[in-house]
Parts: C-alpha cells; structure tokens; sequence
C-alpha cells in the first residue's frame, strides 16, 4: 500500500536532492554571486588582489566583446547543424532496427555504440590525425584520387566539429530511440499491418507520435550538450590558427578563468551560457510540450 504521510517518497527523493544542491544549485549561486565582483591588483599588478562590488560590469564586458557574440554564433551555427542530423540520422537508424529488415541488428548496435564508450579527448585526438594533412591516410587517400581537401580550413572548421560529434553521439541516440520504439504495444503495430499500412506510413502515424516525448528530451539534451562545445575545438585549435582561445563560450570562460584569471568576467560569461541554454530548453519544450494524438485506425 503507498505510504500517505510521503516518507518513502522523501527517501528516495533525498540523494538526489543532495546531488542537485551540491553540484548545480549551489555553484550556480556561488557564479551569480562571482560575477557581481571584479579583481584588480594595484602597483602594476604586483600589489595585494582587491575585490570590489562591479554590478553588471562584468556582464557588459562580456556582451561588448566582439570575441564571446562571434563564439555565440559559431556555436548556434554547430548546433543547428548538428541537432537535425543527428537526431534524424539516429531516429532513422532506430526504425530500421526496430522494423527488423537490418542483418545482424545486434551487432549493428553494438558497432555504431562502441564509438560513444571512447572519451571525448580521445576522440578528437584520432580524428585531428586523420584531419591533419601530411599524415592523415585519408587526405593521402582523396590526394590520389586528385580531391584536395582541407578539413581545418575556415570554411571545414563547423562540418569538421560537427562529423567527431556525430560519430561519437549518432549510435548512443539511436539505442534511445529503439528502446522507445520496443516499448509500443505490438497490438499496434499489427492493427496497422491488418489495415493495409506500410512499413512507413506505420513509422510516420503510429510510431512517431508515440514517442514524441522520448524525441523531445532528446533534443533538449542534445541543445544543451552542443551549446556547452569545448574539448572538440580545444584540441583542434593546437593544429590550426583559425581556432583561437575564445572560439566558443565555454572556451571564452574558460580563458577568462585560466589564463587572464578573471573570475568575476568568467563568472558573468557562465551565468549567460546558462540564460542561453535555459531559452532554447525551454523553446523546445514548449515546441514539443502538446499531447500527441491518439494513432486513428489506417485505413487502407
């Protein structure tokens, strides 16, 4: 019987409160707090660090340099590129497996899987080699068919970032889709057989809308891992002088941080990071957020 007084509720609520208090909700006020302030260093910068209250110069700073709207953009650019192809091309990939006309649907999984079990920075570092020219066996390779191309080049930087996130990200997407699409009645699916409805009016009408809610925080997840583009360019940026330190926001923050060791700049950049993926997360959502339809009997 369920416990009226809510205990066990609490309970089970209780470590992950803990969690969220610990590792969001405070160090997110504490950055608040950071970027209200401002240190300077007097005689030169040799004298004791003074922190004094900066009200929101900090975030004017941050607004007027051209170098974090420039990171802001490239950013948006990676996303909207991105997003669509992978959540299409892992959706895609889910309705073959589940309509079962793929051989080897297991090991298929297993193959497109095993890239998003290798870390991030070992990722990017197998394909800055394949990137670079000189050593790359895959531009020797376009090279002996006469096809000269350049994937750090300015106009390859995006593309570039965005094929080492898809080849890490493609597969993991695609086993979420397909746990959700095992989970429809089969009642369904076979009702819509008996009506005469093909593999992909059956994909388009009845499996789709029933996992609306699955593609949506899909795509909200996806939003805020790509507004947050940081280990990819990082390490490209070693190989080619058109990535600078402050190629995306999290690469402005953290130069702001590390290397000019302004904390209430780096502070104010965050608090807006955050603002910008709390907008988009919640344009999604409300884009995503009304029922879908019940499926109507095909008729054939």
């Amino acid at each position: 019987a369920p416990d009226p007084s809510g205990t066990e509720e609490l309970r089970l609520l209780g470590p992950f409160s803990a969690l969220l208090l610990g590792i969001f909700v405070v160090p997110t006020l504490y950055a608040i707090y950071l970027s209200f302030f401002s240190t300077s260093h007097s005689g030169l910068g040799f004298g004791n660090a003074e922190t004094a209250f900066a009200g929101l110069r900090n975030y004017a700073a941050v607004l007027s340099d051209p170098s974090f709207v420039r990171g802001v953009g490239i950013t948006l650019l990676y996303a909207v590129v991105f997003i669509p192809v992978v959540v299409a091309g892992a959706l895609v990939l889910a309705l073959l497996f589940d309509s079962g006309i793929v051989w080897a649907r297991r090991m298929s999984q297993t193959v497109l899987f095993v890239p998003h079990a290798v870390p991030g920075i070992i990722a990017t570092v197998i394909w800055l080699y394949l990137y670079t020219p000189g050593i790359s066996p895959v531009l020797q390779a376009l090279g002996g068919a006469d096809l000269e191309v350049n994937f750090l080049a300015l106009h390859m930087i995006v593309p570039s970032l965005v094929n080492i996130a898809l080849w890490s990200g493609l597969g993991y997407t695609a086993v979420i889709f397909f746990a959700a699409l095992r989970a429809i009645p089969h009642e369904l699916i076979e009702a819509a057989a008996i009506d005469g409805a093909g593999p992909v009016r059956t994909a388009l009408t009845i499996k789709l809308p029933l996992i609306r809610g699955t593609l949506a925080t899909v795509v909200i997840f996806t939003t805020i891992g790509a507004l947050q583009l940081f280990t990819e360019p990082m390490l490209l940026g070693k190989a080619t002088p058109l990535i600078g330190p402050r190629f995306t926001p999290n690469m402005y923050i953290f130069d702001a941080a590390f290397t000019r060791n302004n904390y209430g700049l780096a502070a104010a950049a965050s608090v807006l990071l955050l603002l910008i993926c709390c907008v988009l997360s919640y344009a999604v959502t409300r884009g995503t957020s009304y029922a879908p339809r019940t499926p109507r009997k095909v008729q054939p």
